[in-house]
């Protein structure tokens, strides 16, 4: 299968990306977390802040702070048991982290590049099962590192750096083909929970997609055939100094020739699993989308804005949540048959779409410019029993916040009839969005590698989403298993600049779900 036949396939006919005859084996299933052996460990503080309020002061961190930061944003949070079904005796028990994965699998994994006083130098992987970080690799790599961005980041004034990779087995072993758009989703969830997480800690970050891979894998000790990096995060409690021309300090850089400027580290890992089968296509896509200079590195255009065929509906301003990032965290789940139909006003909707966009605005290296300008990835919805909107589906436009009617009427029966799984009942949802985004996933601008970004950058609108939607009272619940030809079909995408649904989340009232739950902090 050609690389371009997966993709089309991922995205508009899922049944031929993967094998029929795939068959999941439960029993050799890996762990959700990397667990290292055999390398120096420094243990982190379990006594948790039990809230993140907005306002903190900019204060270089100690190892406590970081530790409660790394759990925040991916540490294990809570152990859950809930019945298999109504006719099972069986518990289902898990663990769960603040921000939401795929099937609960977590095929990403986090490392940091830490410059503190009570640490030695070098890179850490957070060890998310003892919640401490194992040192992999010793010394000082600005130089190294600044060079493996293209020289567009002051690394020195940073404290940190915060590597989010995939383990490509981790989720291929239950979604076989079909995990790849889910790993790239998965991480940018990561990616929107670490950025709104650094928000309440004091930290200024910047997201790189573009980097040499293998100069990277290589610094963090990675074998291209299990895992890969999917995003650089420098951190500071300074404003970080950015440059938008490439070798603006050094020239380009290739990846081979800076490769070669370290040693090769050998890290022993566990991942359980006895048998790990091949992923040939996942390691395709994976060496296809990695950058071999810096020359190849670009920024994005803008995108165009709404095209609005029906009415308009100005919605009301309104404020900025003000909210316990903690608490919000807490009270966030998939609900999946526990919605209730309830109304929605129409300032809670446009709260919740102001606050999720509003806050998705970050710094990267793919705008640009600083200023704000329309996003790569945007909203649509379906909704029903909405105070003063009529039933319909509408795009909404976060520039001038105002929703834009495609086609009037209840949408929910071909939603649902659209859904590969009957784990939501969209007759209790109020509003069902959709994360959208150009048809060509960026490829004639990044080639392969546009796909995966594109499916960070809806990663991180869901996050945006979520919070948002906790922080109001209500829920949401991230979906993959919908036809997205009937989601493009009902916002009439073919007429609205080449665009297509990525992912679709219900959001609305929920009950409690019964089920036993204890946290996982001191």
């Amino acid at each position: 299968m050609s690389l371009e036949a997966f993709l089309h396939n991922l995205h508009f006919d899922v049944e031929k990306a993967s094998p029929p005859d795939w068959v999941v084996d439960w029993n050799d299933a890996p762990l959700t977390y990397k667990l290292y052996r055999d390398r120096p460990v420094f243990p982190l503080s379990m006594e948790m802040p039990l809230t993140l309020e907005e306002g903190a002061t900019p204060s270089n961190p100690d190892c406590d702070r970081i530790g409660h930061f790394l759990w925040y944003v991916f540490g294990l949070t809570q152990v859950s048991q809930t019945l298999g079904s109504a006719d099972q005796a069986d518990l289902m028990q898990s663990f769960r982290r603040f921000a939401p994965s795929g099937g609960a699998l977590y095929p990403n994994e986090l490392y940091v590049y830490l410059k503190m006083e009570e640490l030695p130098a070098g890179v850490y992987h957070y060890d998310v099962a003892h919640h401490r970080l194992v040192l992999l690799r010793e010394g000082n790599f600005d130089e190294y590192l600044e060079q493996a961005l293209g020289n567009r980041c002051d690394i020195s004034s940073c404290f940190g750096t915060v590597f989010v990779s995939t383990m490509f087995w981790k989720n291929f072993y239950k979604y076989n083909n079909f995990s790849y758009r889910l790993q790239g989703l998965d991480a940018g969830v990561l990616i929107g929970q670490l950025l709104e997480v650094a928000k309440r800690f004091g930290f200024t970050s910047m997201v790189y997609f573009q980097f040499l891979d293998r100069a990277i894998n290589h610094l963090l000790g990675l074998s291209e055939e299990e895992e890969s990096t999917y995003a650089v995060i420098p951190l500071s409690v300074e404003p970080i100094h950015s440059f938008a021309n490439v070798g603006n300090t050094g020239g380009l850089v290739n990846s081979k020739e800076l490769y070669r400027e370290l040693t090769t580290i050998q890290c022993n890992h566990y991942v359980r699993s006895l048998t790990i089968k091949e992923y040939p296509m996942l390691t395709k896509m994976n060496a296809a989308s990695m950058m071999e200079s810096t020359e190849s590195f670009r920024p994005m255009k803008a995108m165009k804005g709404r095209n609005c065929e029906g009415i308009e509906i100005a919605l009301p301003s309104t404020k900025r949540l003000s909210y316990d990032l903690a608490s919000v965290c807490r009270k966030r789940f998939s609900p999946e048959m526990d919605f209730v139909l309830g109304k929605v006003s129409q300032t809670q909707l446009a709260t919740l779409l102001q606050e999720a966009t509003t806050s998705f605005s970050y710094r990267n290296d793919l705008d640009e410019t600083d200023t704000k300008q329309n996003p790569r990835v945007s909203l649509y919805g379906c909704l029903y029993n909405v105070e003063d909107i009529p039933d319909g589906a509408y795009q909404y436009d976060s520039m001038d916040h105002v929703l834009c009617q495609i086609q009037p009427g209840d949408h929910r029966i071909p939603l649902q009839y659209g859904m590969s799984l009957d784990n939501v009942n969209l007759q209790q949802i109020p509003l069902c969005l959709h994360v959208a985004g150009n048809k060509d996933h960026y490829k004639p601008e990044l080639g392969y590698r546009g796909y995966r970004i594109q499916q960070m950058e809806a990663g991180m609108l869901v996050q945006r989403l979520l919070i948002a939607a906790s922080a109001l009272g209500m829920n949401g619940h991230p979906l993959l298993g919908f036809d997205v030809n009937v989601c493009d079909e009902i916002y009439k995408m073919e007429n609205h600049q080449g665009k297509t649904s990525l992912i679709q989340i219900p959001i609305g009232p929920y009950r409690q779900r019964p089920w036993l739950k204890g946290s996982l902090r001191s």
